[in-house]
Parts: structure tokens; C-alpha cells; sequence
């Protein structure tokens, strides 16, 4: 079989007659079939072949099931507001009254002269092609509008359903056949000017984009009703062979196929002699204005929210079963994606984040800001300063990490927290029956060998192991006993260990979870077991730490970050989104109204220094080494994570120590320095905007907690809980083992417990 198809293939080959000759044959036979079809005459039937082609039609079916077409997805802020959009096909359907007559006239005459006489397959025109074909040296097709139209229409299901596309060079006879009839049945069941229509919007004329009022933006930066007849002739002759004849990489071609069509639109009595040596003597002027597709192209400054959303779709179920069927989905569903972006919030965050923190001025030296509404978790906000790039050559300044979240969702390891989690110590140290004015023992440094109670965990208590654990202060002189308030607003590390000491891991923890505190890498919470987290030793997310903080502004609520609002597509079905999803009473109301009053005193004082006139509340934080700074902050409706740092690591080689920011050169690098008077830059924008009332106030007693107090001491806040009798016993006591498995490192990982803190 192999040897005589060869020798059949050379043959061919080699006498172009005979290969003519039997194309004849083989299209006679098509016109007998045709002519069966459709009652044309008898001479045009090519006997025992047609018999044949006619049982073949009668064997397809007569309808031609229409998917909807492949259509642009959008993405819009919660103002309707283009962010980005995705496509497969750039597509812009509309109805044929809204298509210049000039275009209409110029398809017509260079693809289908007899498009309003025949019924779907022109018997002439076919005749006149094979005979073309076989007597000249060129080719000329013969299918007519409505034969393309179901063309189209079968590609554009085959790519909405992952199947192989049978286009031009691929078809076989049967697949001709097939187009043949179909075509004929739907002249049957739609007006010519529906065809028409359909055939218009569907077409492709160059690359991705399809239809003739995406061509007619993509190169005159017009609406195709605008088309004037050497434009109109233009984009008629592009369907031919849309990448062979684009006039931006052959100018020439697309020209010389341009006033071919105005020739057959003169010959066709569709324009005067005038208009044709007008037309022909024009320039090729092009005006073009590209869709661009993905989060690369996205509104400057949006790439990586953006980004967010496109990972959000992609793994949801809702939208296929794999991440394949799902992208194709997004690329040609028309989906329309409204998100809860706040533009203008997105944009100050942008500028903020880029002013305060060059992109490239340091190699590695990120920023961000992320912004989410209490009592909703909608995000307003996601920005940072460097520019988006995916690929494999990113330069300084350049990344696809999205610094704000998770690692799941297109983030990395996350930042480590520093003292941005010792407001949650706190909440736990009054959840305890204490109060911010009672004395905590933070003259203590040296926990070598301490249990920590941690009633979750075996034993009843977490140790410190055999390294230990001395704990430094960054601000002199604050190895004392101090009033809770005084240790917070000063971010003493050795305070929030005592606080910690004197309370209970797990209750800390319980406090945590409640807020959405999870690990950036893993999406676990924090481990009760090693008590440096107390000092912010875990890396988290910016994003994740906003909606902590939110739970502290909404008096006590925590919601699940959200980023979309709805999704409807092109034939207005409504997909499911996550709802608003909050806890009310995750965090104890009256707890908070205590806290707020030392937050309300960080955050006014040590922060804003009288540039925001409404009242604000949050929290500084640094990390060992001093390579990321932050401060987390609220007002009665928005909560913003501000972090500053290097993205690039932790440890001493990435600190921001000495470096040039934005102009300002730092010997310290402390959350109050840099994170914080960024929040301030944009909160002076994103504040008033979403209300600004005041927090509700404590009834209970009260003081200032910049002022140093020695506070109110008891049995219970001495400094030693009732382990302290075996603090030093490193291996006795009840349930040693788990002691063991439980003990902590030396601790070097807080919030510079070694050689400083945020301040």
C-alpha cells in the first residue's frame, strides 16, 4: 500500500494535467451530489458520482449547531472600569445596520458576487472554478459567503470544545461535503442579511482578531460603521489570507488585494468611476490601536491584582474541571469580571508605593500597600512598585511575585511580621482578666529553660530548649517593669514576651486564627509550640495581615478577604462568586475598645504626627536584620498593610539598613521610619473617602501609654506564672517528653529580640 500511494503521489506530481483532470472528476462529482441536493439542472450532475455524493448528504445532518462566539473576557473595577482583558479572539459582535454599507459592498464583490441569488452553494460559481482551475496555473475558490459562514461557525465550535479545527488545508472531501449542505440548510433557516451578519462577526481578518468592528479599531481606530470605501476594501481583501495580506508586515500585498476589491465593486456597480480612482490612488493609512490581552497589558499599576483575579478564576471548579478548560473559558466566554477594586484607591496605592520606594533604586527593595474594607473583606486596593514582568529575564525592579499575598495565590514565602502581631499578645494579655494598665515584667531577658503555658499542647506547656533564650530590646534602658500599655506603644520585645509568659500560647493562637493569620507558604497557623512567634517570627502576607487588622477595626468581625463581585457572561448568566463571608465576635468587642487605646496612640503619635485629622489606630513591626518594615493600621471602615522591605531575603546581606529610600538615607530601618509614613501618604487619600468615624471608647480606666508607669502589679502579673517553680528545670516535671519535642530555637528569628525593634 505504501509503494503504489508513493507512486500515485509521484504521477500526480509529474503530469499536472492528468492531476488537473482528476480534480475535475472529483469536483463533478461534488456538483452532482450538489445538484441532487438542490434541483440544479441536469447537466450539471455527474452521473453514477452523483448518486454517491447525493447518499453522502443524505447521511450528514441539515442543522448546523451554533456555539455563541468566542468573545472577550473582561476585567472592571467596582465602577465598570476596564482593568484588563483576555481573549482567544478579539471580538466585538455587531448587527449589520451598524456596519458601513462600503463594507458590506466590498465582502460581497471579492467573495460573493452572487451571494443574493443563490441558495447557500453557487452552482456557477463552482462550475467557473473548476474550469479556472483546471485550465490556468492559479486557483480560485468557490465557496460562497454563506459556505465560510459555516466554516467559521464549525471552527469556532471546535475551538470552544478543545476539538481539532478543520480549517483551509485540512479538510477532507466529507468535511466539504458536510459545509455544502449545511450551508444550504441554513440559507433555509436564516435571511441573507442574518447571514451576512454572522459571517461579518465571525471572520477572522488578522491574528487574534475577528469580526469586522474588532478590525476596523484594531487598523483605522474606527467603528466599522465609519468604514469609507478604501478602508471597507481593505479589510474585504484581508479575509482572504489574513496573516499573508497584513498591511502592517506587507503594505504592498494588502494594497494590491485592496484595489482588486475596488475593482470588482466598480465592475459590480457598487462605486462610481470617481470613487474607484479616488480609492486607488489613496495611501495606505493605517491608525492602529491593538486589544491587548492578559494581566501583562493591564492597566499600568493593576498588573498584579489582575493577576490575582486570573489565579482566582483559574482555580475555581465553577469554570471547568481543569485549568485548561477554565482559561478557555476566560479567553472566550466574554466574561464580564467586576471585582472590588477602588480605582482611584488603586491608584494613589500605585504612586505611593513607587514614590516612597523606586523600583530598581535598590536591587530587591520592595513595596506594597493592600487595603480591605471592614465588615466585608471586599480589597480595594493592591499595589506595589515594581513593574510586572513574567519572564525569564526580569531585570531590577522587575517581578511577577505578587509581594501582597500568599504563595498560593502568586505570592512567595511571605514577610516576616515583626511586632505587626504583638497587638494579638495583647488581646490575649486582656482576654486573660488583666488590663493594659497592669504591670508586665519586662526586666526580664533571660528565659532559658521557661515553659510557657500553652494548654493545646502536650503538657500543658511549651520550654525552652537547651539553646535558650535571651531576649534584646532595641530602646535602652527598658529591661524594667512596665504598665502593658507603656511595653506595647514602645513595642518592647521583652514585654510582650512577659505578657506572653504570664498568659497562654494557645490562647494567643485561639486569637490569631480567629483573625486569619496564617503562614504565607503553607496557609497554616502559628505554631503555639516555639514561643518566638509572639514576636513575629512567622513570614505572612500583606493582604493577610489588612484583614487581621480589619477584625481589630470592625470591634471584633473578621472577613475573608474578596476580590470578585460578580461574573456574567456574554449571554447574561450569572456565575457564583464568593459571598461576603465574616464572623461576627471573632474578637471580643470590649477587648478591643482597650486595645484601641494604645493603637489609637501609635497611630496618631508616632505615625501620622498630626497629618491625618481622623482618628486611626495600628501597629509598626520590623524584623531581625531590619529587612522588612511594616506598619498595619485602620480607620472605623478601611484596613491597609504598608510593608517596606527586601523581597529578596532576610537575613543581614538584604537589610535596608543604610540604604538611600526614595531619596531619605536610613541608618535605621524601623517600621515608624519607612512603612509607616507611607501608610500615612496614602491613607490621607483612601480615609476620608470611606469614612473616618471615631472608635467606640473604653468605659474602663485608662492612661497614657507614651508615659512610663510601673502599673498596677498582683500575683498574677508578676513576671513568673505557676511554672515558674521549674523554669530552670530543663528536663523535670510532668510529660517531659513532649517538653523535648516542643522545645524552641535561641529565638534570633523575632522581632529583633537580638538587636532591636521597630521603633
Amino acid at each position: 500500500m505504501a509503494k503504489t500511494t508513493s507512486s500515485g503521489s509521484s504521477v500526480l506530481k509529474s503530469n499536472p494535467v492528468l492531476s488537473k483532470l482528476l480534480a475535475f472528476f472529483g469536483i463533478s462529482a461534488l456538483l452532482g451530489a450538489l445538484g441532487a441536493g438542490m434541483l440544479l439542472p441536469a447537466g450539471m450532475l455527474a452521473g453514477a458520482a452523483s448518486q454517491v455524493g447525493t447518499e453522502m448528504l443524505d447521511q450528514l445532518p441539515a442543522e448546523l449547531n451554533e456555539e455563541p462566539l468566542s468573545i472577550p473576557s473582561v476585567i472592571l473595577d467596582q465602577d465598570g472600569n476596564e482593568i484588563a482583558t483576555f481573549y482567544a479572539e478579539d471580538r466585538t459582535p455587531v448587527d449589520l445596520e451598524d456596519i458601513s454599507q462600503h463594507m458590506i459592498d466590498a465582502i460581497i464583490a471579492i467573495e460573493d458576487e452572487r451571494f443574493y441569488e443563490h441558495s447557500g452553494v453557487d452552482g456557477q460559481g463552482l462550475a467557473r472554478a473548476v474550469v479556472h482551475n483546471v485550465t490556468s496555473d492559479t486557483q480560485q475558490g468557490a465557496s460562497t459567503l454563506t459556505q465560510q459562514y459555516v466554516n467559521n461557525v464549525l471552527v469556532n465550535y471546535q475551538n470552544l470544545n478543545g476539538l481539532r479545527t478543520t480549517v483551509s488545508g485540512t479538510k477532507q472531501i466529507p468535511d466539504k461535503i458536510r459545509e455544502m449542505k449545511l450551508a444550504v440548510a441554513v440559507e433555509k433557516d436564516m435571511s441573507k442579511d442574518e447571514i451576512l451578519e454572522g459571517y461579518l462577526n465571525i471572520v477572522l481578518f488578522s491574528g487574534r482578531t475577528y469580526g469586522v468592528e474588532a478590525a476596523s479599531r484594531l487598523f483605522f481606530n474606527k467603528s466599522a460603521a465609519d468604514l469609507n470605501i478604501p478602508e471597507s476594501a481593505l479589510l474585504a481583501g484581508l479575509v482572504q489570507s489574513p496573516n499573508a495580506l497584513d498591511p502592517r508586515k506587507n503594505p504592498e500585498g494588502a494594497t494590491h488585494r485592496r484595489n482588486l476589491v475596488l475593482g470588482n465593486m466598480l465592475n459590480q456597480g457598487k462605486i462610481t468611476e470617481e470613487e474607484y480612482d479616488e480609492a486607488v490612488a489613496s495611501e495606505l493609512v493605517l491608525d492602529e490601536t491593538p486589544l491587548p490581552s492578559g494581566c501583562y497589558y493591564a492597566k499600568d499599576g493593576f498588573e498584579y491584582f489582575c493577576d490575582y483575579i486570573q489565579r482566582s478564576i483559574l482555580a475555581d471548579p465553577a469554570f471547568g474541571p481543569d485549568r485548561e478548560s477554565r482559561q478557555r473559558m476566560l479567553d472566550r466566554s466574554g466574561l464580564e469580571i467586576t471585582t472590588t477594586l477602588d480605582s482611584e484607591l488603586q491608584e494613589a496605592a500605585v504612586e505611593t508605593a513607587r514614590r516612597n520606594v523606586p523600583a530598581g533604586e535598590n536591587e530587591g527593595i520592595g513595596s506594597s500597600i493592600v487595603t480591605v474594607q471592614q465588615n466585608t473583606g471586599n480589597i480595594k486596593a493592591m499595589a506595589q512598585n515594581t513593574e510586572y514582568e513574567v519572564g525569564d529575564e526580569q531585570g531590577n525592579g522587575q517581578t511577577s511575585l505578587n509581594f501582597n499575598v500568599d504563595k498560593d495565590w502568586g505570592g512567595g514565602q511571605g514577610f516576616q511580621l515583626g511586632s505587626t502581631l504583638k497587638p494579638f499578645v495583647a488581646m490575649a494579655w486582656i482576654g486573660s482578666g488583666k488590663s493594659m494598665r497592669d504591670q508586665v515584667d519586662a526586666s526580664r531577658n533571660n528565659y532559658d529553660g521557661a515553659r510557657f503555658p500553652a494548654y493545646c499542647l502536650p503538657g500543658g506547656h511549651a520550654r525552652i530548649g537547651s539553646d535558650g533564650w535571651r531576649p534584646k530590646n532595641a530602646i535602652a534602658d527598658m529591661h524594667k517593669p512596665m504598665r502593658m500599655d507603656y511595653g506595647l506603644y514602645w513595642s518592647i520585645n521583652t514585654a510582650t514576651i512577659a505578657a506572653a509568659y504570664n498568659t497562654d500560647l494557645c490562647a494567643i493562637t485561639d486569637i490569631t486564627d480567629a483573625a486569619g493569620i496564617t503562614d504565607a507558604e503553607n496557609n497554616e497557623g502559628l505554631d503555639p509550640s516555639n514561643p518566638s512567634f509572639v514576636l513575629g517570627a512567622y513570614n505572612v502576607s500583606p493582604l493577610t495581615m489588612a484583614s487581621a487588622y480589619s477584625t481589630l477595626g470592625s470591634g471584633g468581625t473578621y472577613c475573608e478577604p474578596r476580590a470578585i463581585e460578580s461574573i456574567v457572561d456574554a449571554d447574561g448568566n450569572e456565575y457564583t462568586v464568593p459571598p461576603i463571608q465574616c464572623s461576627p465576635g471573632s474578637l471580643n468587642p470590649e477587648n478591643i475598645k482597650e486595645l484601641n487605646n494604645t493603637l489609637t496612640a501609635i497611630a496618631s503619635e508616632r505615625i501620622s504626627q498630626g497629618r491625618l485629622n481622623f482618628p486611626i489606630a495600628g501597629k509598626t513591626g520590623t524584623n531581625n536584620f531590619e529587612s522588612s518594615t511594616w506598619f498595619i493600621g485602620y480607620t472605623s471602615e478601611l484596613a491597609t498593610a504598608s510593608w517596606v522591605g527586601n523581597y529578596l531575603g532576610n537575613g543581614p546581606d538584604y537589610t535596608l539598613r543604610g540604604k538611600t529610600i526614595g531619596g531619605r538615607y536610613f541608618q535605621d530601618a524601623w517600621g515608624s521610619l519607612i512603612a509607616g509614613p507611607m501608610w500615612v501618604d496614602f491613607m490621607e487619600v483612601a480615609g476620608p473617602k470611606y469614612g473616618t468615624d471615631a472608635f467606640p471608647k473604653f468605659d474602663g480606666p485608662t492612661g497614657n501609654p507614651r508615659v512610663y508607669s510601673r502599673g498596677s502589679s498582683g500575683s498574677s502579673n508578676s513576671g513568673s506564672n505557676s511554672n515558674s517553680g521549674s523554669d530552670q528545670d530543663s528536663d523535670s516535671g510532668a510529660n517531659s517528653g513532649s517538653d523535648s519535642s516542643n522545645e524552641s530555637d535561641n529565638n534570633d528569628s523575632g522581632d529583633n529580640d537580638s538587636s532591636g525593634n521597630d521603633d
